[in-house]
C-alpha cells in the first residue's frame, strides 16, 4: 500500500519533562489506522507535530515528500478533539469559511456540504447559528468541516463524542466510504469497541513510548490471550485445576477462564471436565478493550521481554 504520511524517530519536550521518546508510524493511502493511549500518554502531541501546531525537537513528518512546514496542510482534514467552531456563526458560513481556508472551490464546497448536511440529517439548519444546535449536531458539522475539502489524510481525534448510536453508525459508514475512495484516516478513540469494529491498523502510545503497532489481527495473535466465558453455576476451584488455565473471574453465575498465551484452543474444550456446568460458553481471544487496559494500568499482557525493556526504559529516565 502506498505510505502517505510517515513518523520517524519524533520527540518533544516541554521544559525538563520528555512526551515523546522516538516516535514512528506510517499510514497508508485507504486504510483506516488508531493512534490510541491513556490520558497523558502523548497521544495529542503526536498529532499536534503531524499538524504543524508544534513542531519536534527532533524526528521528521513526511506528507507525500513533504516534510515539516513544507506539508500541504490544505491536503490534510482535522477533526480536533476540543469543539471550536463559532458560536454565532451560521452553519453554512462557517463550512463555507473553513474550506476557503484550504483553497476549496466555494461553489463545490457549498454543494458538498448541502450534500452532507442531508446526509447527516442536518437538512434545513444551514441558516442556523451554531450555538442553536445541539452537542451532537454541532459534532456532526464539525465532521463536516473536516472533510468538505477532499483531504487525503483525515486526522479524527475523538469523532464520536457526543453522537448517538443512529448518528455513529451514520458516522462510521461515511469514515468507511472515505478509506474505500484512498482517504488515509488516523483516528484517536477511547471507545475500543468502534476501534476493533473500524480499523485496519493499531499504534498503542504509552508514557511517549510506542508499546504496540501492527494489524488487528497481529495484535490479538502477539497481546491477546483465549479466554472463556460460561454461563452456569461452578466451583472456581473447579474451574482453577483446568490445564492451561491462568486465572478465573466470576460474577454471580458467569466465569470467565483466561487461558496461556500458545493454548490450543479446540484441544483444550476437550479438558472441560463432565461434571461443569454449560448453560452457555464462548470461546474467543481478549478484546482490545482488555488489552487497553492490561496495558495502560501496567498489567502482564504485554510480552515479558518487552515490558521489561519498556520498563526499564522509563525507570532510567525517571531515576
Amino acid at each position: 500500500m502506498n505510505v502517505l504520511l510517515s513518523v520517524e524517530g519524533l520527540e518533544k519536550s516541554f521544559k525538563d519533562k520528555k512526551v515523546l521518546h522516538g516516535i514512528s508510524f506510517e499510514v497508508h493511502s485507504g486504510e483506516i489506522m488508531a493512534i490510541l493511549g491513556p490520558n497523558g500518554a502523548g497521544k495529542s502531541t503526536t498529532i499536534r507535530n503531524i499538524m504543524g501546531i508544534m513542531m519536534p525537537d527532533a524526528g521528521e513528518v513526511t506528507f507525500h515528500n513533504h516534510q515539516g512546514k513544507g506539508i500541504p496542510r490544505n491536503k490534510i482534514g482535522y477533526l480536533p478533539e476540543e469543539r471550536g467552531l463559532y458560536k454565532n456563526v451560521k452553519v453554512m458560513d462557517i463550512l463555507l469559511y473553513l474550506a476557503d481556508l484550504k483553497d476549496y472551490p466555494l461553489k463545490k464546497a457549498k454543494e458538498r456540504a448541502l450534500e452532507y448536511l442531508e446526509k447527516f440529517d442536518l437538512k434545513g439548519k444551514e441558516n442556523v447559528n451554531m450555538e442553536e444546535l445541539s452537542k451532537g449536531m454541532a459534532q456532526k458539522v464539525q465532521f463536516i468541516s473536516s472533510i468538505l475539502h477532499e483531504p487525503e489524510l483525515l486526522i479524527l481525534d475523538e469523532p464520536f463524542s457526543g453522537l448517538d448510536p443512529v448518528s455513529q453508525e451514520v458516522l462510521k459508514e461515511e469514515i468507511r466510504n472515505l478509506a474505500k475512495k484512498g482517504t488515509a484516516i488516523l483516528l484517536s478513540s477511547h471507545q475500543m469497541n468502534l476501534v476493533e469494529e473500524m480499523c485496519d491498523r493499531v499504534f498503542m502510545i504509552q508514557r511517549g513510548h510506542k508499546v504496540i503497532y501492527g494489524s488487528l489481527e497481529e495484535v490479538k495473535r502477539e497481546y491477546a490471550n483465549f479466554k472463556c466465558t460460561i454461563h452456569g453455576k461452578n466451583d472456581v476451584s473447579l474451574l482453577e485445576r483446568i490445564p492451561e488455565v491462568v486465572r478465573v473471574e466470576q460474577k454471580d453465575d458467569i466465569s470467565i477462564i483466561y487461558l496461556t498465551k500458545d493454548v490450543e484452543a479446540p484441544k483444550w474444550l476437550k479438558t472441560l471436565p463432565d461434571d461443569i456446568v454449560i448453560n452457555e460458553l464462548t470461546l474467543d481471544r481478549v478484546s482490545l478493550h482488555e488489552i487497553f487496559i492490561d496495558i495502560a494500568t501496567d498489567k502482564n499482557l504485554l510480552k515479558e521481554s518487552e515490558r521489561q525493556t519498556f520498563e526499564e526504559e522509563v525507570g532510567g529516565e525517571n531515576a
